[in-house]
């Protein structure tokens, strides 16, 4: 029962975010946003709700969650997305799934990214990690947070070359 209802507002709310991220794509196309390359943007198109859903069977299997750990997770799932949308806020237009460069526009450096270089992305684990204590995935949870921490490694690599932030 947990594992369904926190599946079903997870990819509800990832629905929510595609549209902004759709509505914001478009915007930036027609200002002219250049599409670096990105090689883990199709496979994060899966992989992002696919891990949701792995750990969400993992959990009806399992069972419930502890109370500690269910109130837990909720805490951290609410941390990572209340970070991620005011990353998406301060962005002002400029956050979508893909990577999008205005060519000219300066680097964001207020609000969460005065601080982190990747508020986002921040969030994005914290969700993972939250969820997965929220339907009990012991196992799965575990490789969802390594598989999509690595695809998030390789996807900074390619925003930071799009924006000439390479080490």
């Amino acid at each position: 029962m947990i594992a369904g209802v926190a599946l079903t507002v997870a990819l509800t709310l990832m629905l929510i975010e595609l549209g902004v991220s759709v509505r914001n794509e478009r915007r930036l196309r027609a200002r002219g946003a250049l599409t670096p390359r990105d090689p883990v943007y199709k496979l994060m198109r899966v992989a992002y709700p696919g891990t949701f859903v792995l750990m969400a069977l993992e959990g009806w299997w399992s069972g419930p969650a502890p109370r500690r750990l269910l109130l837990a997770g909720i805490a951290i799932v609410i941390a990572g997305k209340l970070l991620k949308a005011w990353a998406i806020a301060v962005l002002d237009g400029r956050w979508t799934y893909r990577v999008l460069v205005l060519p000219g526009e300066p680097l964001v450096t207020r609000g969460p990214y005065r601080w982190l270089r990747h508020p986002n992305y921040v969030g994005v684990v914290a969700e993972l990690v939250g969820f997965a204590m929220i339907v009990q995935a012991r196992w799965s949870g575990v490789v969802a947070v390594l598989f999509f921490g690595e695809l998030l490694r390789r996807r900074i690599q390619a925003e930071e070359a799009a924006l000439g932030l390479s080490r």
